[in-house]
């Protein structure tokens, strides 16, 4: 197999073009088999690796500086790049990140896969290379599957244009990101050059012009300045130049050879200069080809004979729960109306869309405007739900602050993959929805801790007047008994502690479950904690914060970074309470995660190194019991009643 002799893009040199193509076809197939074992994101990359070999035969990587935008469209980067032997270990722990990584490779500068950065990165980059002492390096950008339509990435190219620096953009075109990618600029690009009637009637005007008598060169060169004229009205690589940026293409992005001389061409301009690649994604992999949705975009484990079924690619858990209540609402609220940015499917929103097309907006990946517009919407009397990853929320925190939490507008933001997410690694934990959401004034907070709160929380959300947002988390969901489901804004009772009131556990979401199982193992040492479901972060409900004052220690659970997120809102509300009802405040453990960036790996693996788990929950319940030497148990009751406990709380959140 030729693959198996590429170590090192020096090694593509060498090959000629039916060479080139047998390895394209080689990588593709290495690709399925590999993620077929440890999922991954197929789609993009299949669609890539023409288009990766020409880049990489055309620059010197790492004297240049190769980029990628996103990071999730990079395998065959990698594979070329000398880490083939360790794609077994692909997002798996200790093994490759599925994104390029500055710790794996020098051909890796940027980890990205939050998208639309790469040609601010550029920018930045060029600037340093203009100013070093090796000027002559090129900085390449590659920027594609839905990162334009990205604001940002519109801020990058008018600052690459305004500067000239010395840039190749090479535009990915493959109409898609997640879903088909919502831009007009693609599609008129598209649209124009790739129109069959006008390039065949263009031809054959070119060639009847080429040979008419003595005016043939002068006509045909008129010919051309109609086109230039043309295409100054009609056509987007106007929109370009005019930012002082040079366009070129369409390029087919399959032909290694004919890319390959594109890119070395515009490797000696003088300035910034777009390359418009046209690819397909999922290309070669008849199961990706023949996915309407999303090209087989990213995949569970799967059998690559025949590629992953509807069963495996079905949304699940609480997206699913998340699916079948905005259905539900949908049918009974007729002015809910819902965003997403660029992930219709994974968010579960393909139902709604399909049976309410004009109450669903999918602004490509444009997490602020999402909001924004969300907030506009909300102002005209719509009701707007925004779902998106926990991750892309940080996105879009400037907009749900001030355009939103400041009006105190009603939207709700369904924040999907909350918590420690697993195999995507430190760029997809959503760890800091919490602590930001948190900072929001006015902003409800729900977490459930099965599918069914889920669709009740959505209900509750609904009837309050300003903004909510209800994280919940990836993977598998707790389904419950009836008498396990809470209702409105109040925290649930899980387990009654012993009478001397030793310990009382607080769990956010997820963790409900961990602490279960942290307080039957507590139990084996004599120790009956009270257990609460909490729910409704904030605003905290006053009841299980009078009872949890009441304990001698207090042990506060979530999915998400413990400095400034759920437990220490709760430390504070306790503090707060103590202070107004005169009684001493008991102890608070806050467990959570890390200010860290953490690296991927199984999500029940993380948490246990975390001691997120039961077992950690139990041994840090222990040690702070054993590290106190008098755990007097405050008793307000008394001095206090929960009507004041209540205020203290609301003071707090407030």
């Amino acid at each position: 197999m030729l693959l198996e002799t590429i170590e090192s893009p020096a090694d593509l040199r060498r090959l000629d073009g039916s060479q080139l193509a047998q390895l394209a076809a080689e990588i593709r197939e290495f690709i399925v088999q590999a993620v077929s074992v440890t999922g991954g994101h197929l789609g993009s990359n299949l669609g890539a690796v023409e288009l990766t070999l020409a880049v990489h035969r055309a620059f010197n990587s790492p004297r240049d500086v190769i980029l990628w935008d996103t990071g999730h469209q990079a395998y065959a980067h990698k594979i070329v790049t000398g880490r083939r032997a360790a794609f077994a270990t692909l997002r798996q722990g200790g093994g490759l990140s599925g994104y390029p990584s500055r710790s794996e490779s020098a051909h890796d500068w940027v980890e990205n896969s939050h998208a639309s950065t790469i040609l601010s990165y550029a920018h930045g980059l060029a600037a340093a290379i203009e100013r070093s002492s090796d000027p002559d390096r090129t900085v390449v950008a590659v920027i594609g599957d839905g990162s334009l339509t990205g604001g940002l990435a519109y801020e990058g190219l008018n600052n690459l244009g305004h500067s000239g620096s010395r840039v190749v953009v090479v535009l990915n075109d493959n109409g898609r990101s997640y879903a088909p990618t919502v831009s007009r600029l693609s599609e008129s690009l598209t649209r124009i050059r790739l129109h069959p009637g006008l390039k065949s009637v263009r031809s054959r005007l070119e060639e009847t012009l080429r040979v008419l008598p003595a005016v043939g060169p002068l006509a045909y060169s008129s010919l051309q300045g109609v086109y230039s004229a043309i295409r100054e009205v009609v056509e987007p690589p106007a929109f370009f130049e005019s930012l002082g940026v040079r366009y070129v293409g369409p390029v087919e992005g399959h032909d290694v050879l004919g890319l390959e001389g594109t890119l070395r061409q515009a490797a000696g301009f003088d300035g910034p200069i777009v390359i418009h690649v046209l690819t397909q994604k999922g290309r070669g992999y008849a199961p990706a080809e023949d996915d309407d949705e999303k090209c087989l975009h990213d995949a569970p484990v799967f059998d690559p004979a025949v590629g992953p079924t509807e069963a495996q690619r079905a949304p699940k858990g609480y997206t699913q729960a998340f699916n079948e209540a905005m259905l539900g609402i949908g049918e009974e609220f007729p002015q809910v109306v819902a965003l997403t940015a660029a992930m219709p499917g994974p968010t579960g929103l393909l139902p709604f869309q399909a049976r309410w097309p004009d109450r669903f907006f999918d602004v490509g990946i444009a997490e602020a405007h999402a909001v924004t517009s969300a907030a506009g919407m909300a102002m005209g009397g719509l009701r707007p739900i925004v779902a998106v990853y926990s991750t892309f929320f940080s996105r879009a925190f400037d907009q749900a602050n001030l355009d939103v939490g400041l009006h105190g507008l009603p939207v709700i933001f369904a924040l999907d993959r909350a918590g420690i997410t697993g195999d995507n690694g430190p760029s997809h934990h959503g760890v800091v929805d919490l602590a930001l959401s948190l900072r929001i004034p006015g902003l409800t907070i729900f977490a459930p801790s099965s599918t069914q709160e889920l669709g009740i929380m959505l209900r509750t959300a609904l009837d309050l007047d300003g903004p909510a947002a209800i994280r919940y988390p990836a993977g598998a969901a707790r389904v419950v008994a009836p008498n396990q489901i809470g209702a409105g804004l109040r925290a649930r009772q899980v387990a009654v502690g012993a009478a001397d009131r030793e310990v009382c556990i607080l769990a956010v979401g997820k963790m409900v479950e961990a602490a279960e199982d942290a307080a039957a193992l507590l139990a084996l040492d004599g120790i009956t904690p009270t257990v609460w479901d909490v729910r409704v972060v904030r605003p905290l409900d006053a009841e299980m914060v009078t009872d949890a004052a009441r304990h001698r220690l207090v042990v506060t659970i979530e999915d998400g970074v413990r400095e400034g997120g759920a437990g220490a809102f709760i430390a504070q509300t306790l503090a707060t309470a103590a202070v107004v009802n005169r009684f001493p405040a008991p102890p608070v453990v806050v467990l959570g995660t890390p200010t860290a960036y953490i690296p991927h790996g199984k999500t029940s693996v993380i948490h246990a190194q975390l001691g997120l788990d039961g077992p950690g929950i139990a041994a840090a319940t222990l040690q702070a019991i054993g590290a106190s030497e008098t755990l007097d148990a405050p008793d307000p009751v008394g001095t206090s009643g929960p009507l004041e406990t209540a205020a203290a709380a609301t003071a707090v959140a407030d």
